[in-house]
């Protein structure tokens, strides 16, 4: 592992540790993996927030549209043994379609270009309003033409990844589950993820939460329910760590997968882009990819009633990062990106040198928290409550034991004024002086608060 990615590491787990304080999320999981291995995994909150159960690593999470990635790893491998091609028409494999329908093909599908519904008329089973649609509920909805001309843009589809379900069951000869867990789950050796509910007995199982408002509270939300016809789409349950090392073994360059390096290749191609969008992004066969922080990625999201997840796998520096919430609010997809922009900063500037090493930690005023990050020959200034804890942040240069810079800033900052730090007489750091502003530990700031505005609020009346 290079040098600097385990202080970014570091800090990347310290930075989510605050933003889960920030946001209130219930619980959450982290996994990165290095060139295929898992490097650091860890888990934020409760898996349950009725019970007060802790969440772990091993909890397993419902990770919704992660399974189109598998599904198209299945149907890869199946083109791989000559089973069938990428330009069948999807009528071939599944009868009492809509004419419209049964001329799209099976590349048109995987890529959401074939113009199909998303949910049906009805998305209820989205928000636990009906139950997942089922083998003939799915087919009754596929019996009416397409929405958009097939060929002409990115246009999502659940009911699309849940006909490529019946496609692998048609010619496998067998049901979806079991040979997707076998085929693809085991031979990728993944022992903490099914392809849908129910689990077995005893297995560590996160509920989903709902969103904060409009209770202002949070209600558990059972996430037993299994997908039915729509598992190819929607329906896995897995581990952090397993969906990395699973994402991890589909980058083009991966020393061991189960697909060949042509069909990663395929699969990771940007095929689309997403139309009216602020930020670009791409689809490919079963995977999302865009750039962030000039990295390319490739990886896919999840949302299911409860549950938000995201996984990016970072070709460039054979890194994989998964995190996985469980409310519907969840911040997942952004905390990815802020990790990237992280990881990005350190592989840039480097592990920190000898001299800057020391100058860290977080520290507060009665308006924020800001941390001290040493990079390279520098230190930021960070702000842990940011989504880029690192955008426009304020650089250091140090030019003693206790003395510096402020180097780099924006124009409303302080640039080029003082730096210091004090010292109790035992040799500890207590103070942080950036300009005129002091910064102390969070506990010296909570004591300031409470004493100046904690009294005021204790005569105010009901």
């Amino acid at each position: 592992m290079d040098r600097w990615m385990k202080p970014a590491l570091d800090y990347v787990e310290s930075w989510l540790e605050f933003q889960m304080r920030t946001s209130q999320q219930p619980g959450a999981l982290v996994a990165i993996a290095h060139r295929g291995e898992i490097v650091t995994e860890y888990a934020f909150g409760h898996a349950n927030l009725a019970t007060g159960e802790r969440l772990t690593p091993r909890h397993r999470f419902r990770i919704a549209s992660h399974s189109k990635s598998f599904t198209a790893a299945g149907l890869m491998k199946l083109r791989e043994h000559g089973k069938l091609r990428l330009d069948d028409p999807v009528g071939q494999y599944v009868k009492g379609l809509h004419p419209q329908v049964a001329a799209t093909t099976l590349a048109q599908i995987l890529s959401h270009s074939a113009g199909l519904t998303r949910d049906g008329a009805d998305a209820g089973q989205f928000i636990d309003s009906r139950a997942y649609l089922n083998t003939t509920e799915l087919l009754a909805d596929l019996r009416s033409p397409l929405a958009i001309e097939p060929g002409s843009r990115l246009k999502y589809s659940n009911h699309g990844f849940g006909l490529l379900g019946l496609v692998i069951e048609t010619v496998t000869g067998e049901p979806y589950r079991s040979w997707i867990q076998r085929e693809i789950v085991d031979a990728v050796v993944l022992r903490d993820t099914a392809p849908d509910m129910p689990l077995a007995k005893a297995t560590p199982f996160a509920q989903g939460h709902t969103p904060r408002l409009p209770l202002d509270r949070r209600l558990v939300i059972p996430g037993e329910t299994a997908c039915n016809a729509l598992t190819a789409a929607a329906g896995f349950v897995s581990t952090a760590a397993d969906v990395a090392r699973f994402f991890a073994q589909l980058a083009p360059n991966a020393k061991r997968s189960v697909l060949s390096a042509a069909s990663r290749r395929e699969m990771t191609r940007r095929l689309w882009r997403n139309p009216h969008a602020a930020i670009e992004s791409y689809y490919g066969l079963g995977i999302m990819s865009g750039t962030t922080a000039g990295w390319d990625w490739f990886g896919h999201t999840g949302g299911l009633h409860g549950y938000i997840s995201r996984t990016a796998v970072i070709p460039a520096c054979d890194l994989t990062i998964s995190i996985f919430t469980n409310a519907s609010d969840g911040l997942a997809g952004f905390w990815v990106d802020g990790a990237m922009h992280i990881l990005r900063a350190f592989a840039t500037h480097g592990a920190p040198q000898r001299r800057v090493r020391d100058w860290t930690g977080r520290w507060w005023t009665s308006w924020s928290a800001f941390d001290l990050v040493p990079i390279g020959d520098r230190v930021l200034v960070a702000l842990p409550q940011a989504l880029n804890p690192f955008m426009d942040a304020a650089e250091l240069t140090v030019s003693g034991r206790d003395k510096g810079v402020i180097s780099a800033a924006a124009g409303y900052a302080s640039y080029g004024e003082a730096v210091r730090r004090v010292r109790s007489p035992a040799g500890k750091v207590t103070e942080v002086w950036l300009a005129g502003s002091k910064l102390q530990s969070e506990k010296a700031v909570t004591a300031v608060l409470e004493r100046k505005y904690g009294a005021a609020r204790r005569r105010s009346p009901r």
